[in-house]
């Protein structure tokens, strides 16, 4: 086969550049080229703006592939320009939507890929949704071959899938506390990238999955607080881990807030049958034990992963010293 990625180094779509490659497909990335994630080697790349559609029509000219993935469309006109490259140009396009587009909290779970859509919060959710739309649409006109697939947490080595990233990790290092979010019981689900590539690359000019949506995700279910609990034990050291309320925390910063009300903040657990149903060979194996180690020996050996938030260290400590001191007894 041939594919085009649109990206390909990032947290998700390197490691299935990877496996893309492994499994003998010829590859393109189309990439700026600013990723601490190399290209991968066997693939053909190109850098290049996808933003400047003129560029990026004369790269393509004279050009068809059997499949084209785009890792970096977040709002309906990026999806309207893929539209304009690819109708025709491909026997595929796939469309990397997000599982926090499902109805937020969902009213049952597990959630399977007919849950509704509908999130009120978060607006990177709401443009997903609205992309969804526009392609259901578009098929609907003219047949154009989407493949929609929904991502949830997804991390890799080089990503610590927490909010404030690595900055949390320090903190634990220091002897800091972290702040967890809620009571750190609800339920929720992280999947390592090279798992999700098992599931995306195996529906990659799959005639079953044409016009369908999968989401792709871990059957491992982590509480909050086992997730922060995972990540110390792999630095060595132990978490002192201050819940405070998500609505809370919003008052704090509103970015992280969206985050957290629009996602994180409720609990969420997936049915994976569909995509082992069309990708048998589909199966999540690495749990978060050993994604967590494998986060700490990356920052280990590369000093410049080890990025430290000054703004966000400084929240955390204005936002325990506060809460504290408006809820004493807070364990």
């Amino acid at each position: 086969m041939e594919v085009l990625f649109i990206g390909g180094t990032g947290i998700i779509s390197a490691a299935c550049s990877a496996l893309a490659v492994e499994r003998g497909i010829d590859l393109t990335l189309l990439t700026r080229g600013r990723s601490v994630r190399p290209a991968r080697p066997g693939a053909r790349l190109v850098e290049a703006d996808f933003r400047d559609e003129a560029a990026v029509e004369r790269i393509l000219a004279g050009r068809h592939f059997d499949a084209v993935v785009d890792w970096i469309a977040y709002t309906p006109q990026d999806v309207q320009r893929d539209i304009r490259l690819f109708q025709g140009r491909t026997g595929q396009y796939v469309f990397i939507s997000s599982a926090s587009a499902y109805q937020t909290p969902a009213a049952n779970l597990p959630i399977r890929e007919s849950t509704p859509l509908e999130n009120h919060v978060w607006e990177y959710s709401r443009n997903k949704i609205a992309c969804e739309e526009l392609l259901l649409n578009e098929y609907r006109q003219s047949l154009f071959p989407f493949t929609i697939v929904r991502p949830s947490h997804t991390y890799d080595q080089c990503y610590v899938p927490v909010e404030g990233g690595y900055t949390v990790i320090d903190r634990m290092l220091r002897g800091k506390p972290v702040v967890v979010h809620g009571d750190g019981t609800s339920i929720w689900t992280l999947t390592h990238s090279s798992d999700f590539a098992k599931g995306l690359v195996g529906l990659l000019g799959n005639y079953r999955a044409r016009g369908e949506v999968f989401h792709i995700t871990s059957d491992e279910w982590l509480t909050w607080n086992r997730i922060y609990q995972l990540l110390a034990e792999a630095a060595g050291v132990s978490a002192e881990l201050v819940h405070i309320p998500s609505d809370l925390i919003a008052a704090y910063d509103s970015r992280i807030g969206d985050s957290l009300l629009g996602d994180k903040t409720h609990s969420a657990i997936f049915d994976n049958s569909k995509i082992k149903q069309v990708v048998p060979d589909f199966a999540a194996t690495i749990p978060f034990s050993t994604g967590a180690r494998e986060i700490i020996a990356w920052h280990q050996a590369n000093p410049a992963g080890r990025k430290i938030d000054p703004a966000f260290d400084e929240m955390c400590d204005r936002m325990i010293e506060n809460y504290r001191k408006a809820w004493p007894v807070n364990p």
